[in-house]
């Protein structure tokens, strides 16, 4: 075979490879619950809102899929960046810790609200956009602009029902059907 024709081939079965991840990735994503993704609601104090997040919901997503005792810890880096160590438990109570990292930059410096989150390197990077929190950062709504992504955080494992039934009245106050999310168990 000539040099010229392994090398086209080559080509080809990349560039169907890299077709493939895209219609994989297309097919696997989940369904739009918010057609109208509303700005964040107020700025961010990244002071405030680092430390560690109890999962009380999400729209159920692949990398996430069957996840419950789900955390996500955030940490200043030295170089301005922040850290990004989610987890959670796959067959929940007793199953084995799943832990993926990743770091995210600012994106909005105005409100540092929006930030870009990477866990593959600097290929691929997703919208993280704080739609809200509590101003004393006890709970936060957490989106992209697609609408196919929500989760809802809060400070506590297992906050009140009140404030968890508030949480989600917000949630629908931003456009969200709160019934399309998976209530994460927690510990």
């Amino acid at each position: 075979m000539k040099r010229s024709t392994a090398i086209s081939i080559a080509s080809g079965v990349a560039v169907a490879a890299i077709g493939g991840i895209f219609l994989y990735s297309r097919a696997t994503r989940p369904p739009v619950i918010n057609k109208k993704v509303p700005e964040p609601a107020k700025p961010v104090e990244l002071s405030r809102y680092l430390g560690k997040w109890y999962e009380l919901a999400r729209h159920e997503n692949r990398f996430e899929k069957g996840l419950d005792a789900v955390t996500a810890e955030y940490a200043l880096l030295e170089d301005g960046k922040i850290s990004v160590t989610n987890s959670g438990t796959h067959n929940w109570p007793d199953g084995d810790r799943s832990v993926s990292e990743g770091k995210a930059i600012v994106a909005d410096e105005a409100t540092n609200a929006k930030l870009k989150v990477s866990f593959f390197g600097p290929l691929y990077t997703g919208d993280y956009w704080v739609l809200d929190h509590g101003d004393d950062y006890a709970w936060s709504i957490v989106g992209e602009p697609s609408g196919r992504y929500l989760w809802v955080l809060s400070r506590e494992a297992v906050p009140s029902s009140a404030t968890a039934q508030a949480i989600m009245k917000r949630v629908e106050e931003l456009g969200y059907d709160r019934w399309a999310l998976r209530i994460t168990r927690q510990g």
